[in-house]
């Protein structure tokens, strides 16, 4: 009776151990089984939104489930790192984080309520795009000499908008290069930020071309330069820091795609996996030029090492800009 009960136990037991071994597996084969939500630190109109939209149609087109995304904009982005991290680590919720969210916050804040590196594992990079200097587009303000003369004239009385941490760095960005002092004034997202150039609330802004190119073709806003090497082909009448007589001015925004750290291994890989196949689509390349930003793909690993190296380079230029810490 005992040797019964005993080979039973350990058949058991041994059934368990197998259950054990094979079930990620068949986790990552069920999944995915319901609907996948996206988190998005900013409202809609903003480039984050609008890789999140994109990638939604596509995800779910590979997946056969629905694709939902959720703005959650404010609080420098930690009201959506907070619902992120807080929802289960099953794969079903993915974040839609920015460069302002997964990097530079680390550059503002003497302590974050989360680590954008151990917190989140990275899936792949979606997209960078360069930032455009904006003004309103029936401004006195014409060029970037112009801007900077302004502000030069009246230390502290230009004022510039921001929706995120990442264009308040840009921002100050500016002010080092220029050797000026212009004042920062918050907004919730790009959105918000546009419709205050816009109507002469601030004075001008940082923005993403990908959010900023169609008010700039309709005149709302105007071009005064791109903070990068090379012009954007969607705004080829916009000029480079550089040509505009300011150079040193280079600053990107990028989106990327992460789940919690503590997501099973083998669903973050068939996210990344899926990711990495939509990034590398003609159609996805084809999408992102028309909005003047790039197509980035490359996988968790390259971009692990991409979030490394932005997160150094930004604390370097808040040490340079001697932003104090919030």
């Amino acid at each position: 009776m005992n040797t019964f009960f005993t080979r039973r136990g350990a058949l058991a037991l041994c059934a368990v151990s197998l259950m054990a071994a094979f079930s990620p597996v068949l986790h990552a084969q069920d999944f995915p089984s319901k609907p996948i939500k996206f988190i998005v630190p900013f409202g809609p109109g903003s480039g984050t939104d609008t890789s999140a939209r994109y990638y939604s149609k596509k995800l779910q087109e590979v997946t056969g489930q629905p694709v939902v995304v959720e703005n959650r904009p404010g609080g420098n982005g930690f009201i959506a790192v907070k619902q992120a991290l807080s929802a289960p680590a099953d794969g079903y919720t993915v974040f839609i984080g920015s460069n302002s969210t997964l990097a530079v916050n680390t550059a503002l804040f003497k302590a974050l309520p989360y680590d954008p590196q151990k917190d989140f594992a990275p899936l792949t990079m979606l997209m960078r795009a360069p930032a455009v200097v904006v003004a309103p587009g029936d401004g006195e303000v014409k060029t970037l000499r112009e801007l900077v003369a302004k502000a030069q004239a009246a230390p502290g009385k230009v004022n510039f908008g921001a929706g995120s941490a990442g264009y308040q760095l840009m921002g100050e960005l500016l002010n080092d290069v220029a050797k000026v002092q212009t004042v920062h004034v918050p907004f919730k997202g790009a959105g918000e930020v546009a419709t205050a150039v816009a109507g002469h609330t601030v004075d001008y802004a940082f923005a993403e071309a990908t959010s900023v190119q169609e008010l700039i073709k309709a005149g709302r806003l105007r071009g005064l330069a791109v903070a990068s090497d090379a012009r954007v082909p969607a705004l080829p009448q916009v000029p480079t820091a550089k040509e505009a007589g300011l150079p040193g001015i280079e600053a990107y925004t990028w989106v990327g795609a992460m789940v919690s750290s503590k997501t099973p291994p083998d669903i973050a890989a068939k996210l990344a996996t899926w990711f990495t196949q939509i990034a590398s689509l003609p159609e996805t390349q084809q999408f992102y030029a028309h909005l003047g930003a790039t197509a980035m793909s490359g996988g968790p690993e390259q971009m692990r090492r991409f979030q490394a190296d932005e997160i150094a380079l930004w604390k370097r230029i808040a040490a340079q800009a001697k932003i104090e810490l919030q």
